[in-house]
């Protein structure tokens, strides 16, 4: 019988309550490290920004799915004193701050402990070179991969030198840390992993898969705001549509990236 004189206990003691969450629980709790699964791991000022858009659409599908992980490593938990300092004064003088040698050295040497072989180091820095299609299927290779987001001035010098650290570059433009373009790097590579996408096909004739940009795309309706779906799309004749697409990747291509276009010809040994 109970005592109305006594009072109720609280739902929360002795038990944990339980609220729904729309972020899957894969993506806010620890997960344990399943053996052979591409892994990323990012050295940051800000690990709450992540996984952010990685944990949307096809690669937050796959990080739940453990096709692949994502671990971050919050480079504070290194700083130095009381107040957990990460950075100094340039050497020199100059104006900004640059990250300490000794703090991104422990980071590193916790990041990479475990790897092999087959785990590139990379920093994401503007004086890097360009993120290319090429680099992440060299990625999506690879057993994992470690990348070092910058802030402030930029690294310690020494620090590159002595882990033969790989700098990547986003593009030719500044940016306040290396987070975004880290995110940008997983995602391209992360839809490169076997069973990501899903179709193959889609990554096999997508922009810079053989080496020219993508051939224009249409849907439907069949016509919208006086603009038809051009007629060979719709002819069923399959060599005249791949002949069509061949011809508009080289179009585009020779059009927006002369760059490129350069290169394919060359492969092919054949001037423009």
């Amino acid at each position: 019988m109970t005592d109305p004189d006594r009072p109720t206990p609280s739902r929360a003691l002795g038990r944990k309550t339980i609220r729904p969450s729309a972020r899957p629980r894969e993506l806010i709790t620890p997960a344990p490290d399943l053996a052979g699964v591409w892994k990323a791991r990012v050295i940051t000022l800000f690990p709450g920004a992540f996984p952010g858009v990685l944990g949307e659409s096809l690669t937050g599908k796959a990080l739940q799915e453990g096709r692949w992980q994502l671990e971050t490593i919050d480079l504070r938990a290194f700083g130095k004193g009381r107040h957990r300092n990460v950075d100094d004064t340039p050497a020199g003088g100059g104006a900004g701050m640059v990250l300490r040698a000794d703090v991104l050295g422990e980071a590193i040497e916790q990041a990479m402990a475990g790897t092999g072989g087959n785990w590139p180091l990379i920093y994401l820095s503007p004086r890097g070179r360009p993120m290319t299609q090429d680099l992440m299927r060299r990625l999506a290779r690879a057993d994992g991969v470690t990348l070092l987001c910058g802030r402030f001035e930029g690294v310690d010098e020494r620090v590159l030198e002595h882990y033969a650290i790989e700098e990547v570059s986003l593009g030719d433009f500044v940016m306040t840390g290396g987070e975004i373009a880290a995110m940008a790097l997983i995602d391209a590579t992360v839809r490169l992993l076997p069973g990501v996408l899903g179709n193959q096909a889609s990554a096999e004739e997508e922009s810079f898969a053989h080496g020219l940009l993508e051939h224009p795309h249409y849907t439907r309706p069949a016509e919208w705001k006086g603009r038809p779906i051009p007629e060979v799309l719709l002819s069923g004749h399959h060599r005249r549509i791949t002949e069509w697409r061949q011809a508009e990747a080289e179009r585009i291509t020779r059009e927006r990236r002369p760059d490129l276009w350069q290169a394919w010809l060359r492969r092919r040994g054949e001037t423009d």
